[in-house]
């Protein structure tokens, strides 16, 4: 067979999870991968619309529409407690009523957007990349914004104001942890292939875990941040247990998140 199409993000957690296995760094029993394509979660999930990957990564909300086409990896998502999108503004006397607010989001099938609707019903929302909605803050051209990845870490130092961490909101009306993104491979592909390449996510994790310098190189080429304490934070945020195994509980929070979209109509019923 042809080697398998992949696509990821360049954010640090995707590029320290996928780093040893892409440049054959383990030993891998699974199929041949062909070079990745990186780019932007939200060009991401318009590519998976598309079916442009065999493998590929996506928001737990853009999941929501393709179920039908792809299934989740048990490995390499990006999920946990404390690490949601954050509600952030320059609007420091107007932060306790965000209702009238245009808001700037990370794109229109991210996770964070979908969070956002399912906290304030019916907002207005402008769609941009993520790297440049603290911009449009700064020049006020939007009211506030979804903050995402390595923005998490530096907002403060734009004199930007957090409304709302929305994981926190998430974990306290569901009790799951925050499900963000997820790695889907096509499910025509079968268990076999699944299981593989599960599994050789999980050896490049562990490898990334006994040489964290190594993957450095691999990382700073991609980030858009380049602080190595920034990114050293975002990969400890974002890669964790989960990111091994999803389990009962992160899939469960996975299934959560998608009926809570289509109880809202955001999401079709698949």
């Amino acid at each position: 067979m042809d080697p398998l199409s992949l696509g990821y993000s360049p954010c640090p957690n995707d590029t320290y999870i996928f780093n040893a296995l892409v440049h054959r760094l383990i030993p891998y029993a699974g199929p041949e991968l062909a070079p990745p394509v990186l780019d932007d979660v939200e060009t991401l999930n318009a590519w998976a619309m598309q079916g442009r990957f065999d493998i590929t990564k996506l928001s737990c909300h853009a999941y929501g529409y393709l179920r039908d086409q792809y299934r989740v990896l048990s490995a390499g998502a990006a999920l946990g407690r404390g690490c949601g999108p954050l509600l952030v503004t320059h609007h420091g006397d107007k932060a306790a009523d965000p209702a009238g607010w245009r808001v700037a989001i990370p794109g229109r099938y991210t996770t964070a957007a979908l969070l956002l609707q399912l906290y304030l019903p019916g907002c207005t929302t402008t769609v941009m990349r993520f790297d440049r909605i603290m911009d449009a803050l700064e020049q006020q051209s939007v009211d506030a914004g979804l903050i995402i990845h390595e923005g998490r870490f530096t907002y403060r130092d734009r004199d930007l104001l957090c409304v709302q961490d929305l994981g926190e909101w998430w974990e306290r009306e569901t009790g799951f942890p925050i499900p963000l993104g997820c790695i889907a491979m096509k499910s025509g592909l079968g268990q076999d292939l699944h299981d593989a390449v599960s599994v050789g996510i999980v050896q490049s994790i562990r490898w990334a875990e006994a040489h964290p310098d190594a993957c450095l190189p691999y990382i700073r080429a991609h980030a858009q941040e380049l602080a190595p304490g920034v990114i050293r934070s975002h990969i400890d945020l974002y890669v964790n247990s989960f990111s091994k195994d999803l389990g009962p509980e992160g899939l469960a929070a996975i299934d959560e998140l998608i009926r809570r979209g289509q109880a809202i109509g955001l999401l079709p019923v698949v």
